[in-house]
Parts: C-alpha cells; structure tokens; sequence
C-alpha cells in the first residue's frame, strides 16, 4: 500500500468510506472535493486524522489538481456525478464532471508525474447486456445512458494513457452499491417517500421492477483494496458485485418491514420503453465476479444481506443513531 494517495470526490457515499479505510491502514491521504454531492459530515471521522488532508476542490480546475497531486504515488479518481437520469434533462453534466474531469485529472497526473490510477467505473458500461452474469471482456459495450457512456469514455482514456505515457490502473465496474452515507438510489428513494406517506409508496416501473445485483459498500472497498495490493498488470479491469440479484419489490417489502409498516400499497409507475423506471434504466444486471474472485476475494454479504443492512443503517441515520 502506498504511503502517500489523492481522492478524488473524497466527500462522496463511496469515497468517504475509501477514505477512512486507507487511513485506518496507515496510509497518508490528500483529498479532494467541491461538496457538490459529497458531504462534510461523511469526513467526520477523517477529519481529525492527522494523516488526512482535504483540498475543497474541483477536478474541473488545474490549480486544484496540481495541489492534490504534490507528492503522490497514486490516484484514487471517484469524483463525477452519480446521478444517472440528470442526462435526461442536461447533456452536458456528465461529459464535463465525468469526461472533462477525468482528462484533467490524467493530465495532472502526467505533469506531475504520477504513474499510478485506481477509476471507479460502473456497471452501466456494459448497457444491456445480452450474457448475465456479465464477464469483463463482454463486448460491444453499448450504454444505454450517458452516465454509462461517460464511464466507458472515461475507461477508454485512462487505458490509452497508460499505454501513451506508461501510467498503470485498475478499473472497478460497480453493481448497485449500498450502506449507509448513501444520499441517492432505489433504497434512498423508496425510504424517502414512506417518510412522506406511510400508506402509499410509488414505485418506477412494472412489477416485479428491475433486477440487480446489490453490494455493501464495506464489501466493494475491500474488494478495491485487496486487488489494489494484488494485481500488477498495465490495466486491469474488474467486476465488484454480489453473486445473486434482487427484485425493487423485494427491496420495497424489505423496507417496509424495516420501517413497522403494514398494508402499504405499491402504486407502480408502468414505466418508459417496455418497463424501465426511466429512460436509460438497465432493468436487469448482474456481474459476474469470478475474476475478482481468482484474485482472492469474495463478498461477505448476498444481495439480499447486503440492502438488509444498508437499509438498517440508512433508517438509523434519519433517527440520528448514525
């Protein structure tokens, strides 16, 4: 493990967690966010690290990146907007925070000559994927959103990099991840509106809604840690998931349940273009994870586990047990 790391988007749901694990291991960190998405009271127990430094910064400008980098070994690049249907209705908010920002980030990199990028990619990569479990050499890779498209952008501009200017990566392709600091995805969403009305609860799509494979977030940074140590190639690109998927109403039920609350009634949207929640919604995804598997690791948690817990701790944030 590196001494000395920079964060991107250090602030955000995953980041944080990142954050605080690489500390906990004795590793020096520079983080950096502009709090657009992430929040200060997910840094509460890095803050006060003396290893952990935080630049409130934006990816978008050289002066940021230029201090981040001062003095590391490598770059952990979480940063962008992790809001898949804002592409809906603005084009251009993923290719500049997603695209732009990570051509700035490598462009830093290669001034200051950092050498070494660890991308949090996305399972939206892969669009619709006609082989589930879905392997990392699955192609063509169509996108069906441009948050997926500004992912597989993004991959395709640190490979070149790292074979132009002799960087080396890893590339994690995420399943759904959940646990709590989260502040946006189905189990964030359907909580929210049983707070508003307990009897009622709208859900997009048709029954059953979509099917995903669903990881804990302590899960997903063991498994980008654990390669990070083990894995030596150029670019390598790995699946982080669960080995089995969940239904929304199975999520909706576990909810429920969670929250002591009886005789709700699901009102389903009927969805867009033969279902989906929303344009650009994958309705089934599963990763497959044989290959992180061969390097060693394996989720503690199924998916069914995994939002059990995330919806435990979620539900004990809102009561400020958090």
């Amino acid at each position: 493990m590196e001494l000395r790391v920079a964060v991107t988007g250090c602030a955000g749901f995953i980041g944080s967690h990142l954050v605080d694990e690489l500390l906990r291991r004795g590793t020096e960190v520079i983080g950096l966010d502009n709090l657009s998405s992430g929040s200060m009271s997910n840094l509460a127990k890095a803050k006060d690290d003396e290893d952990f430094t935080l630049i409130e910064g934006d990816i978008l400008s050289e002066n940021d990146l230029g201090e981040m980098m001062a003095d590391v070994d490598t770059v952990y690049h979480l940063a962008a907007n992790p809001d898949v249907r804002v592409g809906i209705s603005d084009s251009q908010t993923h290719f500049r925070q997603n695209i732009v920002g990570t051509y700035n980030v490598l462009e830093a990199m290669r001034r200051k000559k950092v050498k070494k990028i660890i991308f949090t990619s996305d399972s939206t990569v892969y669009g619709e994927a006609k082989v589930a479990p879905t392997p990392e050499d699955y192609g063509p890779m169509i996108p069906i959103s441009l948050y997926g498209a500004s992912k597989l952008a993004c991959e395709a501009l640190i490979a070149s990099y790292c074979h132009v200017f002799d960087f080396r990566t890893l590339m994690f392709r995420f399943a759904n991840i959940v646990g709590r600091r989260s502040g946006h995805g189905v189990l964030h969403d359907l909580i929210a509106k049983l707070e508003k009305d307990p009897e009622h609860l709208e859900i997009l799509g048709v029954p059953p809604g979509t099917v995903r494979s669903y990881c804990h977030v302590q899960d997903c940074i063991d498994a980008m840690v654990s390669v990070e140590k083990s894995s030596r190639e150029r670019v390598g690109i790995y699946n982080i998931g669960s080995q089995d998927v969940m239904d929304v109403r199975s999520i909706a039920d576990m909810i429920t349940e969670e929250m002591g609350l009886g005789h709700v009634k699901y009102e389903w949207t009927g969805g867009v273009d033969g279902g989906r929640g929303w344009i650009g919604d994958v309705k089934h995804m599963q990763l497959s994870i044989e290959r992180i598997r061969s390097e060693g690791w394996k989720p503690e948690m199924n998916s069914a586990e995994a939002v059990r817990m995330a919806i435990k701790e979620l539900l004990a944030e809102k009561r400020g047990k958090g």
